[in-house]
C-alpha cells in the first residue's frame, strides 16, 4: 500500500500581479530590435542557473506602498529604455547549431511580480545576519520565465518593509553589469537621484582571435583532467617554507579565512585527506582587457581566479590553515590578473575549471565592489541583501560590508546539522585570533 499522500506546504507568498514590464518610450524613440551575440565570456555561463539576489527594506509605518509599487514599475520601465537587451530573450541563432544570441524586438519585457508575505511576518525577522530557514526567503526571487527570458523582478510586501528579488541569467551580463542595472534602476524611483552613465551595447568590443567561444561551447569536464591536478601541491608548497606570509588584503583574508572554516567543517563531516581543494571566484577583467573594455559594458567580462589547497592543511586549526588558505587566495588573483588580454591567459580557465570539477571546489558568487547596499529607490538603503542562489549553488556570496567602512559580509548556506559545525569552526577560529 502506498504511503498516504502529505499536503502540500502552504505558499509563503500570494501573488497579487503579474505583469510584463517593456522600455519605455516616453525618453525617446523604442529601442531597436537587435540581436547580441555571445562572446566566450557570455557562453560560459549558458547551462549555469540564474544569479538570484533579494533586498530588504525597511519602510516607514506611513508608507504608501500602492504608490511604490506603482513607481517601481514605471521607474523600471524607464531603465530598460537603456538596458533593453535585458527585455529580450536568449536563443539560438537561426540557421546555426551552437550560436546563440540574445534577441530583443519591440514588445519584449521584464516580468515584473508583486507578491505579499503571508502572516504577520515583519521585515525584520528575515532581514538578520543569523542563519534562517532558505524555504522563508528563497521565494522572493522570481523564477525566470520560461522561452529565453535572462532577467525577472518581483516584490513582496511585507510587514514595515519590502523585498526586492531579482533573477538574472548570468549568459546576459555579469555582476558589475547587474548591479549597474538596479544602480539606474533605483536612481529612476528617486526623485532628484543622478542617474549612471548609460551602458555600452557592443559585444565587438570583446576580442576572440582564437575561437574562445568554441572552446568553451563544447568543453565538458574529463576524468582525465586529475593527472593534471597532481601538479597542485607543487605549485602550492614550492617556497612554502621560510617564506614571507602572503600579500594579506581583506578579500584575501576573508576569503581565506572563510575558506578554511568551511572546509575544517568539512573535515568534521568526516571528509578528511590531503587532496586538492579548488576556490573559484570571479575577477572583472574590463579595465585589464587589451585594449581596456568600458566599466558600463553590458555583458561578462570576468574571469576566473583559482588555485588548489591540501585538504588537510586546510583545515588545520590556527595559523597554519590559515596561512594555507591565504596563499592560495592571493596566488589565485596573482595568476588570474597576470598577462590578462592575451589568449593564453584566458585559455587556461576552461582548464583549472575542470581540473577543479573533477577534484572539488567551493565558489563565490558576488563581490565587494557592486554597492549593493547603495542600491536606495528612494525609502533608504537596504536592510540586507542576500544572494539566495547560494543556497542551489552551494557558493559562498560576498557583498561590500553595510557600514561602508571597507568590510566585506559573506554568506553561505548549509544543512542544519553543516550550519552547525560551521559556526563552531567560525566561532573558534575568531576565539584563536582574538588570542594572539
Amino acid at each position: 500500500m502506498a504511503p498516504p499522500q502529505q499536503a502540500s506546504p502552504r505558499p509563503i507568498l500570494t501573488v497579487r500581479e503579474t505583469t510584463l514590464v517593456a522600455p519605455s518610450t516616453s525618453t525617446g524613440a523604442a529601442p531597436p530590435e537587435c540581436s547580441l551575440p555571445l562572446t566566450f565570456f557570455d557562453i560560459f555561463w549558458l547551462n549555469l542557473p540564474p544569479v538570484e539576489r533579494v533586498f530588504f527594506y525597511r519602510l516607514a509605518a506611513d508608507a504608501d506602498v500602492p504608490a511604490i509599487l506603482s513607481n517601481l514599475k514605471a521607474s523600471l520601465s524607464q531603465a530598460l529604455h537603456a538596458y533593453y537587451p535585458l527585455a529580450g530573450r536568449l536563443r539560438l541563432a537561426p540557421g546555426t547549431a551552437d550560436r546563440y544570441e540574445i534577441h530583443y524586438q519591440p514588445g519584449d519585457g521584464v516580468t515584473f511580480t508583486v507578491a505579499e508575505y503571508r502572516g504577520d511576518v515583519d521585515v525584520d525577522e528575515l532581514a538578520v545576519d543569523q542563519p534562517r530557514e532558505i524555504t522563508r526567503i528563497a521565494p522572493l526571487a522570481p523564477p525566470l520565465p520560461k522561452g529565453g527570458a535572462v532577467l525577472a523582478l518581483q516584490a513582496t510586501v511585507m510587514r514595515r518593509g519590502l523585498a526586492i528579488g531579482m533573477a538574472v541569467h548570468h549568459t546576459a551580463c555579469d555582476g558589475a553589469a547587474s548591479t549597474r542595472f538596479l544602480h539606474t534602476w533605483a536612481a529612476a524611483a528617486s526623485a532628484g537621484a543622478v542617474e549612471p552613465p548609460p551602458p555600452v551595447i557592443d559585444r565587438i568590443l570583446v576580442k576572440d582571435p582564437t575561437a574562445l567561444y568554441d572552446v568553451f561551447v563544447k568543453a565538458k569536464p574529463t576524468v582525465g583532467e586529475m593527472d593534471r591536478v597532481k601538479t597542485w601541491e607543487h605549485r602550492l608548497l614550492a617556497g612554502r617554507r621560510g617564506a614571507a606570509p602572503p600579500r594579506c588584503s581583506s578579500l584575501v583574508a576573508t576569503f581565506g579565512f572563510m575558506w578554511s572554516c568551511h572546509q575544517r567543517a568539512k573535515d568534521d563531516a568526516g571528509s578528511t585527506g590531503g587532496d586538492p581543494t579548488y576556490l573559484l571566484f570571479p575577477v572583472d577583467h574590463r579595465s585589464r582587457m587589451k585594449p581596456p573594455v568600458p566599466e558600463e559594458y553590458l555583458g561578462n567580462c570576468v574571469g576566473i581566479a583559482t588555485h588548489a589547497a591540501p585538504m588537510d592543511q586546510l583545515a588545520a586549526a590556527g595559523a597554519s590553515g590559515l596561512f594555507v588558505a591565504c596563499t592560495a587566495v592571493a596566488a589565485a588573483i596573482d595568476e588570474a590578473v597576470r598577462g590578462i588580454g592575451s589568449p593564453e591567459t584566458v585559455a587556461l580557465w576552461m582548464h583549472r575549471v575542470r581540473e577543479a570539477g573533477v577534484a572539488g571546489m567551493w565558489t563565490v558568487a558576488g563581490s565587494p565592489r557592486f554597492r549593493v547596499y547603495e542600491v536606495d529607490f528612494g525609502f533608504g538603503r537596504p536592510a540586507k541583501v542576500e544572494i539566495v542562489s547560494v543556497a542551489r549553488t552551494g557558493a559562498m556570496a560576498a557583498a561590500e560590508g553595510r557600514s561602508s567602512r571597507g568590510g566585506i559580509e559573506v554568506g553561505i548556506s548549509l544543512p542544519a546539522a553543516g550550519m552547525q559545525r560551521f559556526q563552531k569552526c567560525f566561532q573558534d577560529a575568531i576565539d584563536w585570533l582574538h588570542h594572539q
